[in-house]
């Protein structure tokens, strides 16, 4: 008999590794899948009409947006609750409760800030990316 490890969900606040829950995980989720379409869309767009190249620039910002959603999700943590010293793992979607400790906060942000750089190298690469198509 196999047995094999389910990885459950965090349920538990966790400085600089886990400040957001289910609800709060499916938020970033649908927030990374809009920002994915968005960044089709537009680009999608611009291959159409023709337009030049260098209007392929304005796809950072919706490929970022993309990214910190899905990253948001996937790592269980919510940039901007880092950056304001919030958290939310069990309640709905939108309840927080304040991270006590100033080394807590200070772990959260500094995990918050790489999700933020992270987010950005994707959006940038992804446009670098679409220069490549004719």
């Amino acid at each position: 008999m196999v047995v094999t490890a389910t990885k459950k969900p965090r349920q538990e606040y966790i400085p600089g590794v886990c400040n957001i829950g289910p609800a709060e995980r499916r938020k970033r989720r649908n927030s990374g899948i809009a920002g994915a379409v968005t960044t089709i869309l537009i680009l999608a767009v611009l291959l159409f009409t023709g337009d030049p190249v260098w209007w392929r620039f304005v796809l950072i910002i919706p490929a970022a947006g993309a990214a910190i959603g899905f990253l948001q999700y996937a790592l269980h943590f919510c940039a901007g609750f880092g950056m304001k010293g919030i958290y939310n793992v069990i309640n709905s979607a939108g309840v927080v409760d304040n991270v006590g400790l100033e080394e807590s906060r200070l772990k959260d942000k500094r995990k918050a800030q790489q999700i933020v750089i992270l987010s950005g190298l994707i959006g940038v690469a992804f446009m670098l990316l679409t220069l490549l198509i004719p």
